[in-house]
């Protein structure tokens, strides 16, 4: 998120939460570039949940909301199977036809 978007976030708790959650320069300097590792959306939906559940205001690890990190074998699989789908019938056939060949002569 943001710089403002975690502003917007440690505002709303301050408005959600009158006099139990108070912003001090301290504060911010300390919860923002926390909150500007996660995702804005996903924090302010579990702030909401919080707030309508619970009458003290959360932890940071309460609304924490991260991004899931990007799979790269997946997407390298991806690409393989995209890449074999560009790829004739006639030339798939022949290698399997070759690898079966490979696998007699190797098992006898």
């Amino acid at each position: 998120m943001t710089y403002e978007e975690a502003v917007e976030v440690l505002e709303t708790m301050e408005e959600l939460y009158p006099g139990k959650f108070k912003l001090t320069k301290r504060r911010v300097h300390f919860l923002i570039p926390r909150l500007e590792e996660m995702e804005f959306d996903g924090v302010m939906g579990k702030l909401f949940n919080h707030a309508s559940a619970y009458p003290f205001p959360p932890t940071i690890a309460d609304i924490a909301h991260h991004l899931p990190e990007q799979n790269e074998n997946l997407e390298q699989v991806k690409q393989w199977e995209e890449e074999a789908a560009k790829v004739p019938e006639e030339v798939k056939q022949r290698f399997e036809e070759m690898f079966e060949e490979l696998v007699r002569k190797v098992s006898s």
